[in-house]
């Protein structure tokens, strides 16, 4: 029987695949995980890249009690040398590439006067020269229909967060996609950007740890709720299939309508 689930034979790198820990005894899946997941429940084999390995593993461990197919690979993005080794080991495991997700990100300082030189390279360092170096590295490796998912954030669209670094490598990532959405059309290659707005995730509690009035966040959101990683990761899926043949340098809010207020 033919196979009609969206990513049916596609392979798949997701940079940042893991869910970090938490102390919280129920802690929620991350955006990583989530779209590793997803993508593999949807036919794809998938590489988990991340920092952490034993994070990956367990997204992996998750993957093949699905019956999914899934691979290990440590890397630290970084590292610039890193970068390219990761796409090329990721793209020997699973003999191609057909697709790249790119949800490494961190968030450091707290305003212009509590934010470091050191703070505003680390995260730059990350947020916005990893997916520069993976681009790169890719794009050789993609063939036509393949596709490049960068999640972002709604910071990047409007004021979203206290870190300057943060917001200005979120807005960055938007032009980077941008860019390499036109250079990679000619061979038949997407890019677009997933920017999430209040999901609950372990760094979203992180972040919000300070602010105990979870339902005064709510209220913020047009649709009176949080997010989960899961909606997240449909629309990644959406984003890396071929029913998105005609999206490129696209940013898509997965926001419950935040960046729709002023």
């Amino acid at each position: 029987m033919p196979d009609h689930r969206l990513l049916a034979g596609r392979r798949v790198l997701v940079v940042g695949a893991g869910t970090r820990p938490s102390p919280d005894p129920d802690p929620p899946v991350g955006n990583g995980r989530a779209i590793a997941v997803a993508a593999a429940r949807e036919g794809a084999e998938v590489t988990c890249a991340d920092l952490d390995d034993t994070a990956a593993a367990t997204t992996v461990k998750q993957i093949t009690e699905d019956g999914g197919r899934a691979h290990v690979l440590r890397a630290d993005v970084a590292d610039p040398d890193a970068c390219a080794a990761m796409v090329a080991q990721a793209a020997t495991r699973m003999d191609g590439l057909d697709g790249v997700v790119v949800n490494a990100g961190i968030g450091v300082g707290l305003g212009l006067s509590g934010t470091t030189l050191d703070d505003w390279e680390q995260v730059m360092a990350v947020n916005l020269r990893a997916p520069f170096l993976i681009a790169r590295a890719a794009l050789p490796l993609l063939p036509g229909g393949a596709a490049l998912v960068f999640v972002g954030s709604l910071a990047g669209t409007k004021p979203g967060s206290s870190s300057p670094s943060y917001d200005a490598s979120k807005a960055g990532l938007n032009g980077l996609a941008r860019h390499v959405a036109a250079e990679a059309a000619p061979h038949g290659v997407r890019a677009n950007v997933i920017a999430p707005g209040l999901i609950d995730t372990v760094m979203g509690r992180a972040a919000a740890a300070g602010n105990t009035d979870r339902d005064k966040i709510t209220r913020l959101i047009p649709l009176a709720r949080q997010g989960s990683a899961w909606e997240v990761a449909d629309a990644a899926v959406f984003l890396l299939s071929g029913r998105s043949s005609y999206i490129t340098g696209q940013v898509l809010h997965v926001d419950g309508g935040l960046s729709t207020l002023r």
